[in-house]
């Protein structure tokens, strides 16, 4: 049987319009498409499962069409979701607690990392004796954001030794060349950042590393159970109207985290971005490792953790320790458990 022109034509168009079908249906089925990332130090290893959905694809392959705004720390992310100017937030989970405690419903539904990866360095050009936490008092503590939650493990150790945060002054200080130029030129007397700036400055013996929070049990001793991080979190209302966008994020999310951990610190350094690594791939693959444990491997917040963050933001904080917080609406496995359903095994 002998097949026209027209035809043929109309098969070709049938048949692209069927190998384009599963995406179409995938963007149908969501409420939202455009979605809205605010972050607060993209470059840093805190924030690597967000660089890597948006770099090998996975947030398109979900349908989604993800804007990503980068801001100098996690509390002025915050603050762009919190004023209607992006959708959500990759950011610390903690941050939940502190705007419930304000009014505020945010909910995590995906973590980046199960370990906070911030580390706390004291300078040893300005504090070359430092001997005791005590030392410390009246010192500038640089940070990537005032409100952030490297100033939440500063505040955290302070308190732990007996001090508090008034005792200190914290300044903003970002998390990139700022970070390290800032203890270098002696600006600062103490870090508390993420990788790569950290590794950076332990690299060149910059600093003395007095908190780590780079390893799961590190981070346990020092919080006394799990502590959840880096973590997708949105306003409740946002999670109600829109459940199969939220699914979709997490599943882009889960997928990375896995990713991350099979393809490790050389898979990571071909993958992000060459303004990464600053023309030190040695230094950025050193910083991955060392962050390698703290990544996620299924984007599941622990059970203990969420108490375990309250403990730690109520150590220094009176405004949480007088708030009545109900922990149960900070968080959720429910996208993350159908995640992992969907992505069971990734390859690198």
């Amino acid at each position: 049987m002998s097949i026209s022109r027209r035809q043929l034509i109309q098969f070709a168009g049938a048949t692209s319009l069927l190998s384009a079908a599963p995406t179409l249906v995938l963007a149908q089925k969501l409420e939202k498409t455009s979605v809205h990332i605010a972050v607060g130090g993209k470059v840093g290893t805190y924030y690597q499962a967000l660089t890597i959905a948006e770099q090998l694809g996975y947030f398109k392959d979900e349908g989604l069409d993800v804007k990503i705004s980068d801001f100098a720390g996690g509390s002025k992310s915050l603050q762009a979701v919190v004023g209607g100017s992006a959708d959500v937030v990759s950011g610390a989970y903690e941050h939940t607690i502190n705007l419930q405690s304000k009014g505020q419903f945010f909910r995590c539904i995906v973590l980046q990392g199960r370990c906070p990866m911030i580390t706390v360095g004291v300078s040893k050009k300005t504090l070359p004796n430092f001997k005791t936490a005590a030392d410390l008092r009246g010192k500038k503590v640089g940070v990537t954001a005032p409100g952030s939650s490297t100033s939440m493990i500063a505040s955290f150790y302070l308190a732990k030794h007996g001090l508090k945060p008034t005792d200190v002054s914290f300044i903003g200080v970002g998390a990139g060349a700022g970070a390290i130029s800032a203890i270098r030129e002696g600006h600062i007397d103490v870090l508390s950042n993420i990788d790569p700036v950290i590794t950076t400055l332990e690299e060149s013996n910059d600093i003395l590393t007095i908190v780590d929070t780079r390893r799961l049990k590190d981070t346990q001793d020092i919080f006394g159970g799990n502590m959840p991080a880096g973590s997708l979190y949105l306003p409740q209302a946002y999670i109600d109207a829109n459940p199969k966008t939220v699914q979709a994020l997490t599943n882009a999310i889960v997928r990375a985290d896995k990713w991350i951990i099979k393809a490790g610190p050389q898979g990571v350094v071909k993958a992000v971005p060459a303004s990464y690594l600053q023309g030190k791939p040695e230094i950025y693959a050193k910083a991955v490792e060392k962050c390698l444990e703290a990544i996620s491997p299924d984007g599941m917040i622990p059970e203990d953790g969420p108490a375990t963050a309250l403990k730690a933001l109520a150590a220094y904080s009176t405004d949480i320790r007088d708030a009545k917080i109900d922990l149960s609406k900070t968080w959720t496995n429910d996208f993350t458990v159908r995640a992992n359903e969907k992505y069971p095994e990734v390859k690198a």
